[in-house]
């Protein structure tokens, strides 16, 4: 899961599969999920540079969690989601149960599992949170899953067994930890609509703590089966998230199934997912190159390229992922974007701060429009995504602001666009046609 902080509230809901529901349905025969996404951070009245320091912390939070993902063998191979800090996280609050209990969980696009924990936690195993557990046996509703189900064994990702009561019990493994319990089904009341999802019932919790910020589980937008996206039958989702910084106050959005769509008037560039590896929940995007200002960089576009090193096992592709704060491109990639950088900027070069990392392109705030050039990620198919100064650039003390693309570090070879960069954007993934769009937009207006 990850990046900055967002907290999504669930307007409508969805149908179809796994999944009963009132008030339309996600399935894009119906209206679709519309979510709204603010930034929790602006209750913590931080300074923006405080928002780039706890960004950067998740950041290598997030980091840690793909390169565990490679070790799992490919990235996601073995390894489920990351469990990442509050920054990085959309929250949505919804109803589960009759009668109703309260919950909050956290969104991720880059997770499949839908998960709670809940009141027959192991005494001292789960994380606290702001509300009380879910209990499965005060709810009309809750129904275990058979060991024999089908949904048992859905996820390649998921770890699955028969419980001592035939039924079905799972262990997924996170960047921060592992949480396991019980596969069960239950009624999901959001603030519009309801719908019955499988779901884990977590009875244990081993991850790092304040990992979970106080939510009372998770709920996955990947590509596998026990996703939300997927349990609704949705076949497409899109975003569209508001600026860091002078928001005025203004909510993100998200859309997932019929409701999901471009629009306005910047122009929409279209490119296809590139296939990632089997079970893996990633979104994976044919970057081929880099330009700034008018300058093409010489960087081989074999250096993005997603590759089988062994059966089973990948290295490299690049990843679109809304949780990850800030982008890291391959060694060779960045360096090539921070020597033209370096060469362009010279003259209006800062010392960076003292705890900035080594070789920090650094200019004065107020200098960033007026000297940072864009740039610009091309993609296969001609689909080219212009990121303006205030995109990939971020202020770090009250004079000084540097560049927030950073370097994935010589041994890694997968880079990853982040959801800084992605500010005022609107993103569609099309799963039906394979295809990711994307256009400029004034996501504080919509």
């Amino acid at each position: 899961m990850a990046r900055k902080l967002f907290v999504l509230v669930l307007i409508m809901c969805s149908t179809t599969a796994l999944i009963t529901c009132t008030n339309g349905g996600a399935g894009d025969g119906g209206e679709g999920l519309h979510m709204k996404l603010t930034h929790v951070d602006a209750k913590g009245n931080y300074t923006a540079e405080e928002l780039v320091r706890r960004a950067v912390a998740a950041g290598k939070q997030r980091l840690a969690f793909l390169d565990a993902a490679m070790a799992g063998g490919g990235d996601g191979g073995g390894v489920g989601a990351p469990v990442r800090w509050a920054t990085l996280q959309y929250v949505a609050e919804y109803l589960i149960g009759d009668p109703p209990q309260r919950a909050e969980a956290l969104i991720d696009t880059g997770s499949d599992l839908v998960w709670t924990q809940c009141s027959t936690c192991l005494r001292k195993v789960c994380a606290r949170q702001a509300l009380p557990y879910y209990n499965s046996s005060a709810s009309s509703t809750f129904a275990p899953v058979p060991c024999a189900a089908r949904i048992c064994a859905a996820n390649d990702d998921i770890i699955h067994f028969c419980d001592l009561a035939a039924g079905c019990s799972v262990i997924a493994g996170y960047g921060a930890g592992v949480v396991a319990g019980t596969l069960g089904t239950e009624a999901f009341a959001f603030q519009s609509g309801t719908a019955e999802l499988a779901f884990g019932c977590v009875t244990f919790t081993r991850i790092v703590q304040g990992a979970l910020h106080g939510a009372s589980g998770l709920i996955g937008l990947g590509r596998g089966r026990l996703s939300l996206v997927s349990q609704t039958g949705a076949t497409k989702f899109s975003y569209c998230l508001t600026p860091y910084f002078h928001n005025n106050g203004a909510t993100g959005h998200l859309f997932v199934g019929a409701s999901a769509s471009l629009g306005g008037h910047g122009d929409v560039m279209t490119t296809q997912f590139v296939k990632g590896p089997k079970g893996s929940p990633f979104y994976y995007l044919p970057l081929i190159g880099l330009t700034v200002g008018e300058t093409r960089l010489p960087i081989p576009a074999t250096v993005f390229d997603l590759r089988e090193v062994a059966p089973g096992l990948f290295s490299g592709g690049v990843i679109i992922d809304s949780g990850s704060p800030f982008t890291s491109l391959v060694h060779d990639a960045y360096d090539a974007l921070a020597s033209e950088l370096a060469a362009r900027l010279n003259g209006s070069l800062v010392a960076p701060p003292p705890d900035a990392d080594d070789g920090a392109l650094c200019v004065a705030r107020r200098d960033v429009g007026r000297v940072v050039p864009a740039v610009v990620f091309h993609f296969r198919g001609g689909a080219d995504m212009a990121v303006p100064a205030e995109s990939y650039w971020a202020p770090v003390d009250k004079a000084a602001a540097c560049m927030a693309i950073a370097s994935a570090g010589p041994y890694r070879r997968q880079s990853v666009i982040g959801n800084y960069q992605q500010q005022n954007m609107r993103v569609l993934y099309d799963l039906a046609n394979g295809d990711f769009s994307f256009q400029p937009a004034d996501c504080s207006a919509l």
